[in-house]
């Protein structure tokens, strides 16, 4: 494959993880809303509850807007830095879940999440790089010229 262009094998993997990981925080984002899927609040460590200074459910509108916007971005053109901002997020719950002294399996869940979502921010990066195409090694010279 010349370089600078892609495998387009690689497109079914790229949308899979680009509309899971734009689609899945919007769903939950907007749950957190409505309680539908769960009480979302169950999972808040009490650390968390310490710290905030509002009550749980608000905490949890809160973060449903993060997640709301975070997913949005992914369906983006950004969706590189999306799948980051994405990716951060669930290492922040990760935390939180861990400092609850249980929901351990759910942890290990959103790391996994997480992994896809660094994945998607690869895979993204080098589908825009294969899009610009490759990009020259700066030379000797036009590095000392800068210097």
């Amino acid at each position: 494959m010349p370089a600078g262009t892609m495998d387009r094998r690689l497109n079914t993997a790229w949308w899979a993880l680009r509309l899971a990981l734009g689609i899945g925080p919007i769903l939950a984002g907007l749950d957190k809303y409505f309680n539908r899927l769960t009480d979302w609040t169950m999972y808040l460590s009490p650390l968390a509850t310490k710290v905030v200074p509002f009550s749980p459910s608000t905490f949890m509108h809160v973060v449903g807007a993060v997640e709301i916007i975070a997913g949005i971005i992914v369906l983006t053109r950004f969706t590189r830095i999306g799948s980051i901002i994405v990716g951060l997020w669930l290492l922040g719950i990760i935390v939180n879940l861990l400092t609850t002294g249980m929901f351990y399996d759910l942890a290990v869940r959103d790391f996994e999440i997480a992994v896809g979502a660094f994945a998607l921010s690869r895979v993204t990066a080098y589908r825009e790089d294969a899009q610009l195409g490759p990009t020259p090694a700066p030379s000797l010279k036009s590095e000392l010229m800068t210097s």
